[in-house]
């Protein structure tokens, strides 16, 4: 038995251009961990938690990430908190498949 659960989920992503695929790392009552791939040109659209911070851990590659009116490109490794309430996503402006989690604590009701 292995403690880590990136590899498995790494394995099994592949996403192709313009794709995102993802795996859920962590599940509990309190927290989620979830890892994107996003293929070249691909984009998680922007969204928002009112309940929960979000933390981009990025792991892969380079992301723009976007929260509110700004973008940033944020190099692995590399790591972005999303307060309560703030829109937020990423997008992947480059050639190779881009990989982050993200952690949402605490869970919304």
């Amino acid at each position: 038995m292995s403690l880590d659960e990136y590899d498995a989920a790494h394995t099994a992503l592949e996403p192709a251009d313009g794709e995102i695929e993802t795996a859920e790392l962590v599940v509990t009552e309190d927290v989620l961990v979830k890892m994107f791939a996003l293929g070249p040109g691909a984009e998680l659209p922007a969204h928002e938690h009112a309940d929960s911070t979000n933390v981009f851990h990025v792991l892969e590659g380079t992301v723009t990430v976007v929260q509110g009116d700004d973008s940033e490109e944020i190099t692995a490794p590399g790591v972005v908190r999303h307060d309560r309430g703030v829109v937020h996503g990423a997008r992947n402006e480059t050639e190779e498949t881009v990989v982050f989690t993200a952690s949402l604590c605490p869970l919304p009701s």
